[in-house]
């Protein structure tokens, strides 16, 4: 895809959401399965089954999926997406690999310490472009990944998140 056919393919979506600001707004959705088997849960992606269990730092045996990893995935995966958006936009050839780290202090998840925090203390995501552009392209070109990826926008805000439960009758019998 080129420049001119990213903007023909938004143009009209771009349209349509500035006349009614509430067609932007879209529920993603994600469900998992809990079979009830060991210590793991089961989430369809759009391709297909994804097991995600405990990671070996936790008692997991690794051959499952780890749910902090599958984090730092989905943010590359939108980092990497945003970045070649907006390279196409800016009609840049940029090409090269991105790379997201994160530290974990497991005594937290463990409860071995109830000071540790549980999840991520520090997230760091990287590019390594291969590209003609000069230094003030590449800056555009990064101030506006960072500004449009919705991963990496989504972790930095933090937003509001609501946890709820439903139990079956079936269940507690």
């Amino acid at each position: 895809m080129d420049a001119s056919e990213l903007k023909q393919t938004q143009a009209p979506l771009k349209a349509r959401y500035r006349e009614d600001p509430g067609a932007a707004l879209i529920t993603l959705k994600a469900d998992g399965e809990l079979d009830g088997t060991g210590v793991a849960c089961r989430v369809q992606t759009a391709t297909t089954l994804a097991e995600a269990g405990l990671h070996p730092a936790t008692g997991g045996d690794g051959t499952q999926l780890c749910s902090g990893d599958m984090l730092l995935e989905a943010l590359v995966a939108c980092a990497g997406v945003t970045l070649r958006a907006v390279a196409t936009a800016l009609e840049l050839q940029v090409s090269g690999r991105v790379h997201a780290e994160g530290d974990l202090d497991f005594r937290g998840t463990l409860g071995v310490d109830k000071e540790a925090p549980v999840g991520f203390r520090d997230i760091r995501l990287s590019f390594d472009l291969d590209t003609t552009a000069d230094a003030d392209q590449v800056a555009t070109l990064i101030k506006l990944t960072e500004r449009y990826c919705v991963v990496l926008q989504t972790i930095k805000s933090s937003p509001a998140t609501e946890v709820s439960v439903t139990v079956s009758d079936d269940a507690a019998a």
